[in-house]
């Protein structure tokens, strides 16, 4: 059995498993790793233990720090759903000035700083900063109450697990397979055009300015940018319900549009008795 160690620091809110413990390794003069094998010998990185924590584990790490195996768990992202996982990041992608803790050693971790879902602080409620560059917001401006919706919904499915007619991050990587526009683009580009395109056409336009979009269902998470965008769309998706997805099977072909209907059709087939999709307002 592993002895506790005599000194706890206590954990910030919201902060991150892996970061809770390098802030102890940092007090104990070890590296992280060592700290965690402390009372888990067989662990191979703290990212593992952040997105994968098991209930033997918290209960280790619980025993080693002196404290209940509920807060080990909530700090990790254990509890999240597995589609989940594509959209939390391996290190700090936005932070939020007003939040950020200052403490001694290194800079603590936060878990909403890796939640590829988010635009606002869940702490003070604040935007996210985006410093490199403000067409997107303005672009993207008319969409951003819808913005928030969407950050709801990917937010109350990841941490809360709450279950839509079709869950918002699966809507949110459907969004981010290819489309085909009508008419053709003459440069020929067609790797710009993605199915959220068809619902946020602003999107085209940011698009249009950048020279690369490596973002996909499988790397889902969008720069701060254009996220809004996303988060609009699965909004819009949703509350439309099931005869939006028929619609954009319509701007598909080949095999995306085959591995779309594949992972739709359940939905799409009674989506006849819906109806058209229900209108969205946007503010």
């Amino acid at each position: 059995m592993t002895r506790s160690l005599p000194v706890t620091l206590p954990s910030l809110p919201g902060e991150l498993l892996s970061s809770w413990i390098s802030r102890h390794a940092d007090f104990y003069g070890v590296t992280p790793l060592t700290m965690l094998r402390h009372g888990l010998p067989e662990a191979v990185s703290l990212w593992t233990i952040d997105l994968s924590l098991t209930n033997a584990q918290a209960n280790r790490i619980a025993g080693m720090f002196g404290v209940s195996p509920k807060l080990v768990r909530s700090l990790s992202f254990a509890g999240a759903p597995k589609v989940a996982h594509r959209f939390i990041a391996k290190s700090p992608i936005q932070r939020c000035a007003r939040c950020t803790h200052s403490v001694a050693g290194r800079l603590p971790i936060l878990q909403s700083e890796l939640q590829g879902w988010r635009i606002t602080c869940p702490h003070c409620g604040e935007q996210y900063p985006d410093k490199t560059t403000r067409e997107g917001d303005r672009a993207l401006s008319p969409y951003r109450a819808a913005a928030r919706r969407g950050e709801t919904l990917l937010n109350n499915h990841a941490e809360r697990r709450v279950e839509t007619w079709l869950a918002p991050l699966e809507i949110a990587r459907l969004l981010l397979m290819r489309r085909i526009p009508w008419p053709p683009p003459r440069d020929g580009d067609l790797w710009r055009y993605r199915l959220l395109g068809a619902i946020v056409p602003d999107l085209d336009a940011i698009l249009a300015r950048q020279t690369s979009f490596p973002y996909s269902p499988k790397h889902p998470i969008l720069p701060l940018q254009s996220r809004p965008a996303l988060l609009a769309g699965v909004a819009i998706v949703n509350h439309a319900g099931p005869p939006m997805l028929k619609m954009l099977q319509g701007h598909m072909m080949g095999d995306n549009k085959n591995r779309f209907v594949e992972a739709t059709d359940h939905l799409v087939t009674p989506a006849i008795e819906w109806g058209p999709p229900q209108q969205f307002q946007l503010i």
